[in-house]
Parts: structure tokens; C-alpha cells; sequence
């Protein structure tokens, strides 16, 4: 299962307009969007209903998942992140 999801190919498609990566196109994509919301979600609430230590690691960990979030979505967008106008590209 796992050389399934690491096979070469892109998971998400340009901006139409502007900088950066747009929707998901396959399910790998599907997958990566759906576990950074899931562990955001997690740490939000380890914030949540742990006052006392829980915003020392949420912070911290919603800011790491976010970095490999974003690496991973530049490396497997199609055709690369690149200012785009629309119609003009």
C-alpha cells in the first residue's frame, strides 16, 4: 500500500490565479489535506482542554504540521508554484 502513495506524479493542481498549490487531483493529495486537518484538529483541541500545557504544544506542532503540509504540497503540485494571471498562462 505504501509504494502506492509514494508513487512519482503530481496530488495538486496550480492556482488559477496567484501563488501556490490549489485543490487535491488525486487521492494522495485527498489523504495529506485530510491528515494536516485532522492533526490540526487534534492539537486545537489538546489546546482546548488542556490550558495548562496544551497551547505549548499545539502552537508549536500546528506550526510544524503546516511546514510539511506546505513542502509536501510545493513538491507535488503540477507544473510547480509559480505566480499564475489565469487566462494568460
Amino acid at each position: 500500500m505504501l509504494d502506492k502513495f509514494f508513487e512519482d506524479g503530481d496530488w495538486f493542481a496550480p492556482k488559477r490565479f496567484g501563488y501556490g498549490a490549489g485543490l487535491p487531483i488525486t487521492w494522495q493529495g485527498w489523504a495529506v489535506s485530510a491528515l494536516y486537518i485532522g492533526v490540526v484538529i487534534g492539537l486545537a483541541t489538546l489546546a482546548e482542554s488542556r490550558r495548562d500545557i496544551g497551547p505549548m504544544l499545539a502552537l508549536p506542532g500546528i506550526a510544524i504540521a503546516t511546514i510539511i503540509f506546505a513542502v509536501v504540497a510545493y513538491r507535488r503540485t503540477r507544473g510547480g508554484w509559480r505566480w499564475r494571471w489565469g487566462n494568460r498562462d
